[in-house]
């Protein structure tokens, strides 16, 4: 029984490939969603999501399901809207996120129109929301190649990150360090939005990369600890998620981010700490 229900999905090859590409995504990804939360910019990556869009469109417009060319023209795309969105706050009254706002839905709006003018409706529908069990074996090694350059740089990058999550006039005030430290942080964000693409398509990879963020806010303080939950939150998710797909057959793409949506109301609920039964604990003891 226990058998049938946890192990012989995985005795499918297309499953263990899904899972070995939502670990990679796991490792990349949930420190980059966990630092985004950290620096009250969660829907940057949202907008950042859909802004690599035009980038993979036309790239499949001219090379067709090419790996490396939508990887590179999606790669390129995200650098640009994060760049004209900063130049364009820099040098207007509009702030960052409104900027962002309006060219990632210029963005979503191209890409969409390009894929479904040179493709069919199955094309589209496979830019937007992946194919989590035909991911290739050189897409995995794409990903896991992201993982292990962003843990690389996060390490190098680590401290002054959470000096711009906590005191951003710090690092304002130490020259050019705080607008170095940025332009990573942005890069690897569309590097790992990007890497996610390539399994679950640009409107679902960034659901896999912010609710195990969101959701370990609730169970440690530490932005080590909350980088520790959330790796461990995506990656029960995804053996979750892929397992309900096998056995009612949905999308497994849908079924992996909605398992961690699942844990995010869990947590918001029941987390231990600052979560709705943590806070109604603290004013019972209050009121004692």
């Amino acid at each position: 029984m226990i058998h049938d229900l946890l192990i012989a999905p995985f005795e499918d090859a297309a499953m263990r490939r899904a899972l070995a590409g939502c670990i990679a995504l796991a490792l990349g990804g949930a420190p980059i969603g966990v630092f985004l939360v950290l620096r009250r910019t969660a829907l940057i990556g949202d907008a950042l999501s859909h802004a690599i869009l035009p980038g993979v469109a036309i790239a499949f417009v001219f090379a067709g399901f090419s790996l490396l060319w939508m990887t590179i023209g999606g790669l390129a795309a995200g650098l640009a809207v994060a760049l004209l969105a900063g130049a364009a706050s820099r040098l207007t009254p509009v702030a960052e996120d409104a900027s962002l706002a309006a060219f990632f839905i210029i963005s979503l709006a191209l890409g969409t129109l390009l894929v479904a003018t040179f493709g069919t409706d199955e094309e589209l529908l496979h830019v937007l929301f992946g194919d989590l069990l035909d991911i290739a074996p050189a897409a995995l090694l794409t990903m896991a190649a992201i993982s292990t350059a962003t843990m690389a740089t996060l390490a190098l990058v680590y401290r002054p990150l959470i000096a711009e999550c906590f005191d951003p006039s710090f690092l304002r005030a130490s020259g050019h360090a705080g607008a170095i430290v940025h332009a990573v942080f942005l890069s690897l964000v569309v590097l790992n939005l990007v890497s996610g693409f390539q399994a679950l398509g640009t409107l679902m990879s960034i659901g896999l990369m912010m609710l195990p963020a969101i959701s370990a806010r609730f169970w440690a303080d530490s932005a080590g600890g909350q980088i520790a939950v959330a790796i461990g939150l995506t990656i029960l998710a995804a053996i979750a998620g892929l397992i309900a797909a096998f056995h009612a057959g949905t999308p497994p793409e849908s079924s992996i981010v909605l398992t961690a949506g699942v844990f995010y109301l869990g947590s918001l609920a029941f987390g231990p700490r600052e979560s709705i039964a943590a806070r109604l604990v603290r004013l019972r003891h209050l009121e004692a």
